[in-house]
Order: C-alpha cells, then sequence, then structure tokens
C-alpha cells in the first residue's frame, strides 16, 4: 500500500467521494501569491505606525495571507512561496516580499506595500512569475501555479490576454513547464466580465490558463483561493480507478481533478488509483449519513488556530 494520498474518503450508498490529498503527479509545483497594493487596497491593510497603536481599524488582509501562504506552502514543492505585492507605485510596480516559509506563515507581517500604487497594471505579474518560474524550472519546478488577487479592474487586460497566449504557446512548444493563474477579485470594484473573459481563453495543446472567481469582502478571499487552487490543480496524465477485485470503475482520460467521484458497489472496501505508472490504495470507510452539504470533504485542514472563512459566490472554468 503506498503512502497516505487522500485527505478524506467518504461512502453514501454506492457513491465515493475522495480527496486528494496531493496531486501525485505534481511534485514539483512551485507557487507564487500576488497581492494587490493599488491605492483602493490601503483602507483594508489598517493605519501604519503611531495610528496602528490606537486600535479600532484592523488589518483585514494580513490574516487571509497568514491562511493562504499555509495553505499554498503545503502544495509547494519546498513549502515555500513568492510573494509580492503588485500595482504599486505608478501602478505597474512590484515590492517583492522573498521565498516566505508557510510553516512561518503566522508570523510574517503584511502591513501592505511601501507606496500603494496609482493604478492596477497586470502585465507586470505575468512576467515576474514567468521569469521566476523558467529560472525554477533549471532547478527542478515542473509546474507552475500563480494566485493573483486585486480589488479593482484591470488596466491592461487586453495585453493580459496576448501575453497569457504568448506562454500559451511556450509551454506548447515544452520552453516552459505548465503553468495556471488563479485569479481572484474582491469586492465591488472588481470587472467580473474582464475577469471572465481572460479565463475564458483556451489555448491549443494546452486549454484554459486561467480560472478567476470573485469575492464579496476581504474575508472570503482565502477560501475562494482554497476552492480555486483545488479545482486547478489537475494532471494532464489523467488515471484510473479499479476496485478491490480489480475492475475499472472510473477512468479520467484528460486529466485527474483533486476530488474524484465515482460508483462501486457496496461490497467494495477499497479502491486502487493508477496514475503515472503508480497505485495507491485506498480502505473505504463505512458509510456515512449526513446530508449532501456535510459530505463534502473539506478541502484543506489548516493549523490550530486558524478559521477557514466562508465562501459566498464566484465563477470558474
Amino acid at each position: 500500500m503506498a503512502d497516505k494520498l487522500f485527505s478524506d474518503v467518504h461512502r453514501k450508498g454506492t457513491h465515493i467521494i475522495a480527496t486528494l490529498l496531493h496531486d501525485p503527479t505534481v511534485e514539483g509545483l512551485d507557487v507564487a501569491l500576488y497581492m494587490d497594493g493599488s491605492a483602493s487596497m490601503e483602507s483594508t491593510y489598517g493605519p501604519r505606525g503611531i495610528l496602528a497603536k490606537l486600535g479600532g481599524v484592523k488589518n483585514q488582509v494580513e490574516p487571509q495571507m497568514h491562511w493562504m501562504l499555509e495553505y499554498l506552502a503545503s502544495k509547494d514543492r519546498n513549502g515555500k512561496l513568492r510573494v509580492a505585492y503588485w500595482a504599486t507605485g505608478d501602478g505597474s510596480e512590484l515590492e517583492v516580499q522573498g521565498e516566505l516559509e508557510g510553516r512561518e506563515a503566522r508570523t510574517y507581517k503584511f502591513p501592505g506595500p511601501k507606496f500603494y500604487g496609482k493604478g492596477t497594471v497586470m502585465l507586470p505579474v505575468l512576467r515576474d512569475y514567468v521569469a521566476y518560474i523558467r529560472q525554477a524550472a533549471q532547478d527542478g519546478a515542473r509546474r507552475g501555479l500563480a494566485v493573483i488577487i486585486t480589488d479593482s479592474q484591470i488596466w491592461d487586460g487586453d495585453d493580459v490576454r496576448a501575453y497569457s497566449a504568448q506562454v500559451a504557446k511556450e509551454i506548447s512548444a515544452g520552453r516552459l513547464p505548465r503553468v495556471n493563474f488563479v485569479f481572484v477579485g474582491v469586492g465591488e470594484q472588481v470587472d467580473d466580465a474582464q475577469m471572465e473573459a481572460i479565463a475564458h481563453d483556451e489555448y491549443p495543446g494546452v486549454g484554459h490558463l486561467w480560472c478567476h472567481r470573485v469575492a464579496d469582502e476581504m474575508e472570503e478571499m482565502a477560501e475562494l483561493v482554497a476552492v480555486l487552487v483545488d479545482e486547478t490543480m489537475t494532471v494532464a496524465a489523467g488515471g484510473t480507478v479499479y476496485d478491490d477485485g480489480g475492475n475499472v470503475v472510473k477512468v479520467y482520460e484528460a486529466r485527474l481533478p483533486a476530488v474524484l467521484e465515482f460508483e462501486v458497489p457496496t461490497s467494495v472496501q477499497s479502491f486502487t488509483l493508477e496514475v503515472g505508472g503508480q497505485r495507491y490504495t485506498q480502505v473505504i470507510p463505512e458509510e456515512d449519513h449526513h446530508d449532501d452539504e456535510s459530505r463534502t470533504p473539506p478541502r484543506y485542514n489548516p493549523a490550530p488556530g486558524f478559521t477557514k472563512p466562508a465562501a459566498k459566490r464566484g465563477h470558474s472554468h
């Protein structure tokens, strides 16, 4: 039997829901987190300096950054994330915070960028991440994931789409590892139609590079990131599920999702997932009798002391 691969397995009659603890063929994932540093975000970080000691206004972003950092680091190949504020300065600048370790997530301070931006220009983010993953690929990275947060409309949407097409060509030609962009908007100033247009583009041999959702409030941001990352982390190789008698019960031809759902007879006591030439066997627990919503396995179990925020709405591809 292989090392633990599933974080949750639930049985309801003949229906099985199994959540992968990690993607078995995406070892080598390199993750980065880009947080909006434009002027419209200033109030959500709260006051600085002596004003911060007066209390009354909390930093709404920092707890979410802590939660996302720890969660995303659990996906990363070395547990470290490239973290940066973007849309700073004239709106096209980045303030890179460095390679931050997920195991120290709760100790980092995120008071906001030194210079809040006068605009929201995203193209520098993409260029930064592509340069980063290109270098990381030389050190063993085999897949890339960039999480980008914004609270407003993007100024250069057409440039972003054009550059994304270039990135897709690089991936298709084998000059870049597979890359995905998770795009989360927060608040009423986000242009949902613009985000949808960017995420809708599909590229030959690559498919979608982007996925997106919109959070009503800052407190929902981390949850939406977790949901999107779980949905996005799929593998091109696909996989096959067998019951304990060796019978094929499910075939994922194009990709392997983070949450597997399939049917087996009630007499079946275990199943085996074959992916990337490896087999992983998992015992099926006794049937649970909760309602459908409570049966949905949690996507992330944060460290003690972390509270998982609730999400309300969003869109994805």
